[in-house]
């Protein structure tokens, strides 16, 4: 009797597997009635009707969603500054230079001056100017700052110069470090300084970038040193109370050690003898090198892929941008990716005329100028890309909440 229950039971249990296993085969994931089919994108919904549109609804469904994890991050933009160098080298003077001219550039490159930092000058220097001017835009005091993140390739002190920002700028309690990613150091420390927002760790956060690369540019090499100056660009951020106030929409993060070749600045040590049995390096390092055609189809091939996975991980498309604003490298490199995203030139953000190639510094530098003109304004959502050393590249889709 007891093995007969058994029996019964066992072949009740499998009745209810078919059942479910049928039902999930056989029901659709998404309504086919085309009355009710929607796509979504950028939160909205629309009405699309019959069987072909039906399925082209259900594919962009899944792609219009938002992507946990990586959208809706409640971190907003709420105060943006920049600092230069008063020091200005046009393209006129770098002819006595080097075998160039102020036309061969501009046409290449896009650049007509760059800014440089001068002896008895730093990093930091820039730095703090441009963390004061985002704080006083924001209307928060420094004593309120709960992390410093300080992107940059090029610190005054080895050891980093985050510490030194924060506590200069009131920040004294504040949690600071450097994060090094090259030209795409502010992205990915707006990213990380977000993340510690939306997981309620900090309240508010002062992000950096500043690098001074013409400490470390071969001033006989005409190819690399019409590129570069120094700046540097401070956004403070703040956490946003739920996703329809959230600032950092959509993002995408990438690294390829493999191309660290085309763009480098090596360890050039020279040797230290220690007695007879031992020797070390005195640290050195060396110039700044670049294969300039392979960084630039690596950043025209790569740049408009993140650009587009940060908009699909935030749930939009290209028609819903405002302003395109890329790592300030190269002109063409601008026209480029603004082409393939089918975005005309008015809505890119550049003044890479006025200060050239400034490393970390240089989407914080031009975001600063944009919103200070009046060209940016509270509400406007901004696709932002870097790319650069590692190799190093990534996008983030930011809603201006200042």
């Amino acid at each position: 009797m007891a093995l007969g229950t058994a029996t019964v039971g066992l072949l009740l249990r499998l009745f209810s597997v078919l059942v479910v296993a049928e039902a999930f085969v056989t029901t659709p994931r998404f309504s086919t009635t085309p009355e009710t089919a929607t796509t979504r994108r950028g939160g909205c919904a629309s009405r699309s009707g019959g069987a072909s549109s039906t399925r082209r609804a259900d594919v962009s469904m899944a792609a219009g969603e938002p992507v946990p994890g990586k959208s809706m991050l409640r971190s907003r933009a709420v105060g943006i500054g920049s600092s230069a160098p008063d020091t200005v080298l046009p393209n006129a003077d770098l002819e006595e230079l080097v075998e160039t001219s102020d036309e061969w550039i501009a046409t290449r490159t896009g650049i007509r001056k760059r800014h440089l930092l001068k002896e008895g000058e730093g990093v930091t220097d820039l730095a703090i100017s441009a963390s004061n001017k985002a704080l006083k835009l924001a209307g928060v005091d420094g004593a309120d700052i709960d992390l410093v993140v300080m992107a940059t390739s090029s610190p005054d002190d080895m050891f980093g110069d985050a510490c030194v920002v924060a506590n200069s700028v009131g920040a004294k309690s504040a949690v600071a470090f450097d994060l090094t990613a090259a030209c795409s150091g502010f992205l990915f420390a707006l990213v990380t300084a977000s993340q510690f927002i939306h997981s309620g760790t900090y309240k508010k956060c002062l992000v950096i970038g500043a690098d001074a690369l013409s400490r470390w540019v071969d001033w006989d090499d005409r190819n690399s040193c019409i590129l570069f100056g120094d700046g540097a660009g401070a956004m403070v951020l703040e956490a946003a109370e739920g996703d329809d106030t959230a600032g950092l929409l959509g993002f995408s993060l990438h690294s390829d050690g493999g191309g660290h070749k085309s763009l480098t600045l090596g360890y050039d040590g020279e040797e230290r003898k220690l007695g007879d049995k031992y020797a070390v390096t005195k640290g050195r390092y060396g110039s700044l090198g670049m294969e300039g055609r392979e960084v630039y189809k690596f950043a025209t091939r790569e740049v408009p892929r993140v650009l587009t996975e940060a908009l699909d991980n935030a749930g939009m498309g290209v028609e819903d941008v405002d302003w395109l604003l890329l790592h300030q490298a190269n002109i063409r490199i601008m026209e480029t990716v603004a082409s393939r995203l089918g975005l005309p030139m008015d809505k890119v953000i550049t003044n890479l005329a006025e200060y050239g190639n400034t490393s970390a510094g240089s989407i914080p530098l031009a975001l600063d100028e944009a919103v200070r003109s009046g060209k940016v304004k509270s509400g406007d959502v901004i696709a932002c890309a870097g790319f650069g050393a590692g190799l190093s590249w990534g996008a983030a889709v930011i809603r201006w909440s200042g």
